[in-house]
């Protein structure tokens, strides 16, 4: 069954100057969207019609992955932009709203242009225009702008907003603009550019604007925990297996990409250091044009002694004009934004979690910065428009850093900070190590097949067996693999010669492939590159394959060929998720604005039917908040790869240990990779690089030893034409 992936991740504004997939007629608006198989990364492109209003499948809400049900259960978010928008627009104005969504904004600035008073001077009748540019959100938006009697308020146009022309979209230039278009690091849904091109064209002189203006705040810190999730050559060094992802002389072969991150940095405050107070980076002001770019030079006084390993930063809205509304996504140690009179102005410290809008995390190079207490660091900052970077002084110089890339372009990899820890820590690697040698004790593989994009255990193999042929098939990497490998081939102690990456095979390997030999290992993590953000089971793509498939395979494995991992275990545990449930919950009123009928199409959990239930969808839930496991971690159903994988359904009865509230089930599958001695790479909650499914209950249930004592069963079925589980639980 395959998914729709929508061009942006987090969220669907698709406002401004993004890849333009959207078709115009008179008749209609058609868009093309990217359609992906999680089985076997095949992709096509589809077409959605403005005037399809097929019945979409309930099991599969199409925008249930994006942020927007989370968003709007923002209740402190949602209450600042109503009451700016309330300060804000006034009768006979001309409001335009970029990047609608479900036309939230665009129902406040309505309700309060009917009910304000004068002040805005219009040179026209007061309208609202709500400009939108991805087509399923247009349709949402209509409904619910139908059920909350504005669909005559609002004048919705299915564009981007650098596509608006004044006279032909919009009768005239707009007074005020509403919007909100930010992402965790502000910039990256195209802030900059929508504003630029909106004083340029859309608005008129002096215009009013909601949001007013934000700043970026940021903190030096130490933080072991984020040291190892970009630093791969100091990490590796510990594991003493003489496989080097990340040779001397080589630091930027395989690195993450040098960016900031979004995380919730709350859950790892006990593993952070503060080394420097709060500082300012950046403002922008968004009642004027503002620049493409802008740099800055920070003078920072540090407060302890330490290592500065990352620079975590945050954002501060002001909405009004007046300074009395703000919005804040700073980190809970962060009590107060250092630009409000705390006397004046009520600011709540306390802060709702969410996650569609995190703090930010940018990676010092290396071991990071030694310095001691009261010391100045210089930090370089810069903002293009579309992302903030920083360099400390004592660092390689930006251009230098730049030249270096530059060299290795070709052979470098870029994983995410997850995959580059995994690859770092050394019980991790020792585990594989041991798993390899103990399933081919006494034997010499003639042919190893590594089945997935892992670039360890393809030089693992490939220095162990130094009489092997290896071929990686790499269906993510593919050629940058291959560059790679040549890269760090004599550092490893292999050559190219007995290993290859298979090109341009399809979905099965044949003896045509493997120059007529049997496979000997065939083995996996596994990992597929670009599939870090899906579901757990999404990787088993690796054992998954037709009838026809199959047998192909079987024509090319030897009869004691040894699989790896032999085997998959579906875990769950029952658990208490107060903030996730509470963000993905059934939406009702937003501030009075009836937004009842998106539950679905958004995978809302709450009082829904059954068969309307939210899906499945994948989280670091060490991320997600409050929580707490209420039961032992459960077997629910295991996958022998050996065999051929069939429909099955697996049940386990849930043993409640804990007191509380369980809002859900988390699940996620261990990977037996030796059966005899039982090496398992376990990836549940504890385990903090990979990503784990949660099952939200429609109504979160009281257990434990104690007064409301339940028991429940889990059931999942899993389809392996689709490599979907569907998972249901029921009260016993």
């Amino acid at each position: 069954m395959a998914f729709l992936l929508r061009h942006l991740l987090t969220r669907s504004t698709l406002n401004s100057f993004r890849p333009s997939r959207t078709m115009s007629s008179s008749a209609a608006q058609r868009l093309f969207q990217l359609k992906i198989d999680p089985l076997t990364g095949n992709s096509e492109w589809v077409v959605i019609d403005e005037q399809d209003q097929g019945p979409e499948n309930p099991s599969e809400p199409l925008l249930a992955t994006t942020s927007y049900l989370d968003m709007l259960n923002d209740s402190r978010r949602n209450r600042a932009f109503r009451e700016a928008i309330d300060k804000t627009v006034t009768k006979n104005c001309r409001v335009l709203d970029i990047g609608a969504g479900t036309g939230l904004l665009s129902m406040m600035a309505a309700r309060a242009m009917s009910s304000g008073d004068s002040g805005v001077s219009p040179s026209a009748e007061g309208m609202v225009t709500a400009c939108e540019s991805y087509l399923p959100m247009v349709k949402l938006m209509r409904k619910v702008l139908h059920l909350n009697g504005m669909g005559r308020k609002i004048n919705v146009i299915n564009k981007r907003s650098d596509e608006l022309n004044v006279g032909v979209d919009i009768p005239s230039r707009a007074d005020v603009l509403v919007s909100e278009i930010l992402d965790s690091e502000l910039l990256g849904e195209g802030l900059i550019p929508t504003l630029q091109h909106a004083h340029d064209k859309l608005l008129v002189e002096n215009a009013k604007t909601v949001p007013y203006q934000a700043a970026t705040y940021g903190q030096l810190v130490e933080s072991k925990f984020l040291w190892k999730l970009h630093d791969l050559y100091n990490n590796e060094v510990k594991a003493l297996d003489n496989i080097y992802l990340v040779p001397s002389g080589q630091e930027t072969i395989l690195s993450i990409k040098q960016r900031q991150y979004a995380m919730h940095c709350d859950a790892i405050k006990e593993e952070i250091k503060l080394l420097s107070e709060p500082f300012k980076i950046f403002e922008f002001d968004f009642s004027k044009r503002p620049d493409s770019h802008e740099e800055t030079e920070l003078h920072i006084k540090t407060t302890d002694n330490g290592s500065v390993q990352a620079v975590i930063s945050w954002w501060i809205l002001q909405l009004d004009c007046e300074g009395t509304i703000f919005y804040s996504t700073a980190p809970k140690w962060i009590s107060v934004p250092f630009n409000v009179n705390k006397s004046q102005t009520p600011f709540s410290s306390a802060r709702n979690w969410c996650d569609h809008w995190k703090q930010c995390v940018w990676f010092i190079p290396g071991k990071g910065i030694r310095v001691s207490k009261d010391e100045e660091v210089h930090l370089h900052a810069i903002h293009t428009d579309i992302s903030i970077s920083y360099n400390l002084k004592t660092q390689l110089p930006r251009t230098q850093i730049e030249q270096h890339d530059l060299l290795a372009k070709d052979s470098r990899l870029i994983l995410s900070p997850e995959r580059v820890a995994i690859y770092g820590d050394s019980e991790w690697r020792l585990s594989m190590l041991t798993a390899i040698k103990n399933n081919l004790l006494g034997k010499t593989p003639s042919l190893c097949v590594v089945a997935d994009d892992s670039i360890f255990l393809t030089i693992l193999v490939a220095h162990l067996m130094q009489t092997s042929h290896v071929i990686s098939l790499f269906p993510g990497l593919r050629d940058k693999g291959t560059q790679y490998l040549q890269t760090v081939a004599d550092a490893n102690g292999f050559s190219m010669d007995r290993v290859e990456v298979l090109q341009n095979w399809k979905t099965c390997l044949t003896m045509l492939d493997t120059h007529q030999k049997k496979v000997d290992l065939l083995i996996g993590e596994p990992f597929y590159y670009g599939n870090e953000g899906k579901l757990p089971w999404q990787n088993l793509r690796f054992c998954l394959m037709n009838e026809k498939e199959r047998s192909m395979l079987s024509s090319v494995l030897s009869e004691d060929v040894v699989i790896m991992p032999c085997k998959g275990i579906l875990r769950a545990c029952a658990m208490s998720l107060p903030d996730l449930w509470n963000s993905r919950r059934c939406l009702k009123k937003i501030e009075g604005l009836d937004h009842s009928i998106v539950n679905a199409t958004l995978g809302a959990c709450g009082d829904l039917p059954e068969a309307q239930e939210g899906p499945c969808l994948p989280y670091f839930v060490w991320q997600c908040g409050e929580i707490k496991e209420l039961s032992e971690i459960l077997t629910v159903m295991e996958f022998d790869f050996s065999k051929p994988i069939s429909p099955c359904t697996g049940k386990a009865k849930v043993e409640f240990i804990e007191t509380g509230i369980c809002h859900g089930f988390v699940l996620w599958i261990d990977w037996v990779m030796d059966a005899e001695s039982f090496t398992v790479l376990a990836t549940g909650p504890v385990h903090r690089y990979w990503k784990q499914g949660v099952k939200l209950l429609s109504k979160p249930i009281s257990v434990g030893l104690h007064g409301s004592e339940r028991t429940t069963e889990i059931e999942a079925s899993f389809d392996p034409s689709s490599g979907e589980i569907i998972v249901k639980h029921c009260l016993l």
